[in-house]
C-alpha cells in the first residue's frame, strides 16, 4: 500500500508540468521526457520500498506491472495542445485529482486489484467513501479524498462540499485550501475569481511556497490580465523545483510569457540581480550526517535581520549536492514586495527537510549565519542543529 501512495503522489507532481502552460503550445517530445523521467523516479522508489521491506511482493509485482503499463500508453508521441488561461482550470482539477482517485478508491475498497475498475463500480466506491464519511465526519483525510474523487467525476459541487467539510476542521492546511479553490473554481465555470482566489491567498498566507497554490494564484492573474503579477507568483515556484528540470523549464517559460506580456524586460533584470547577489557556501556537520539522506531536500534561504520571517530568497537542492557554493539575488523572491536588495542586513540559513516541505518542520536539520549584508559574498553555513 505504500508503494502505491508513493505512485500516486509521483503521478500528481508529473502532472504540475502541464499546469503550467497558460497559452504557448505544448512540447509532446517535453511531455514523454518528463513521463520518463516520473516512471523511472517511481521505480526508483517501489524498489526501494522492496529492499526496505516495507511493501509485499504481491503489491510490488503489481504496482510495478502498472507502472510499465503506463508507461507504454503515455511515452508513444503526443500531438500539440494549446491550453488557453480560462481552459487550465480543468486541466488543473484533472491533473491532480486523477490519480488521488485511485487513492480514494483503494481506501473505500481495501483492494489494490480495484484500482482501475470500471466507471460504474467506480462510482459505486465513491459513493460508498461518502457513506463512510457520513459516518465518521471528523475524519479530514476522508473528507479531502472524497472531495477529490467527486472532482475526477466532474461533480464539483459535492467536491466543493466534501473539500469545505475538510477545511472546517482543518482551516489552516494550505494544500487543502488550494485544492478547495480549485473544485470551486471548476464548479463556477472555471473562474478563479472571487472566494477562489480568496482560498488561494489564504493558502500562502499559510504556506508561501504551496506549489499548487502559486501556481492557481498565478493562473487568477493572468485570467485577468495581471500579467506582472501572474510572473511573479509563477516565479516564486522556480526555488521550489529542481533546477534544470522539465517543471523548471516550464514555470520559466510562462514566467518569461507573461513578463513579456506586461511589457517588462526580464534580461536587464537578471543582470541586476546577479549583480547585487549574496554568496557563500553551505555544508552538512559531520555530526549529523546520519539524520539526513542524500535525496533529503536542503533550502538556503536568506531572511530580513529584523523584520517578516518570510524567506527574502530561496534555493532549492539536496543533500547530495553538499557540500556546495550558493548564490542569492532577487529572482529568488518568495513575494513581490520581499526582495533580498530591499533588506540590507539579513540573516541566510540552511535547511535540511525529510519531508520535502518548504516550510520548517520539528526534526529538520538547519544552520543559520550571523547577519551579513545583503549582497556579501564568502558567507559559510554549517546545519549543525536539529530543529
Amino acid at each position: 500500500m505504500i508503494a502505491f501512495w508513493i505512485s500516486a503522489a509521483l503521478l500528481a507532481a508529473g502532472a504540475l508540468a502541464l499546469l503550467l502552460r497558460p497559452v504557448r503550445e505544448a512540447s509532446g517530445a517535453a511531455r514523454e521526457a518528463l513521463n520518463v523521467s516520473v516512471y523511472r523516479d517511481q521505480l526508483r522508489e517501489l524498489e526501494a520500498e522492496r529492499k526496505a521491506g516495507t511493501v509485499t511482493a504481491e503489491d510490488y509485482e503489481r504496482s510495478r506491472a502498472e507502472i510499465e503499463r503506463r508507461v507504454l500508453e503515455d511515452v508513444p508521441g503526443h500531438e500539440k495542445e494549446s491550453v488557453s488561461a480560462r481552459g487550465k482550470g480543468a486541466i488543473l482539477a484533472g491533473a491532480i485529482a486523477v490519480p488521488l482517485l485511485a487513492a480514494a478508491v483503494y481506501w473505500s475498497v481495501g483492494n489494490p486489484s480495484a484500482v482501475t475498475p470500471p466507471e460504474d463500480q467506480i462510482k459505486g466506491m465513491v459513493e460508498r467513501l461518502a457513506a463512510k464519511m457520513r459516518a465518521r465526519p471528523d475524519d479530514v483525510e476522508g473528507w479531502k479524498l472524497l472531495g477529490r474523487s467527486y472532482g475526477v467525476l466532474g461533480r464539483f459541487r459535492e467536491s466543493v462540499e466534501a473539500y469545505a467539510q475538510a477545511a472546517k476542521r482543518a482551516p489552516e492546511d494550505a494544500q487543502l485550501l488550494a485544492d478547495f479553490a480549485d473544485a470551486l473554481a471548476m464548479s463556477q465555470g472555471q473562474s478563479l475569481a472571487g472566494e477562489p482566489e480568496k482560498l488561494i491567498l489564504r493558502a500562502l498566507e499559510i504556506d508561501p511556497s504551496n506549489l499548487k497554490a502559486l501556481a492557481l494564484a498565478g493562473t487568477a492573474a493572468y485570467a485577468r490580465k495581471d500579467y506582472e503579477m501572474a510572473a511573479s507568483h509563477w516565479e516564486r515556484m522556480l526555488p521550489l523545483v529542481p533546477p534544470d528540470s522539465e517543471d523548471a523549464r516550464t514555470i520559466q517559460a510562462n514566467v518569461d510569457e507573461a513578463r513579456s506580456l506586461s511589457g517588462q524586460k526580464a534580461e536587464p533584470k537578471k543582470k541586476s540581480a546577479a549583480a547585487s547577489a549574496l554568496k557563500g557556501s553551505v555544508k552538512l556537520s559531520p555530526s549529523l550526517a546520519s539524520k539526513a539522506s542524500p535525496d533529503d531536500a536542503v533550502f538556503i534561504f536568506a531572511r530580513a535581520q529584523s523584520g517578516p520571517p518570510m524567506p527574502l530568497a530561496v534555493l532549492r537542492k539536496r543533500v547530495r549536492d553538499l557540500p556546495l557554493e550558493f548564490s542569492l539575488d532577487d529572482s529568488m523572491a518568495m513575494a513581490p514586495q520581499l526582495r533580498l536588495s530591499s533588506q540590507p542586513r539579513v540573516v541566510v540559513g540552511a535547511r535540511i527537510s525529510r519531508s520535502g516541505s518548504a516550510t520548517p518542520q520539528p526534526g529538520d536539520l538547519e544552520g543559520l549565519s550571523p547577519p551579513v549584508a545583503n549582497n556579501a559574498s564568502g558567507v559559510r553555513i554549517t546545519i549543525d542543529k536539529v530543529r
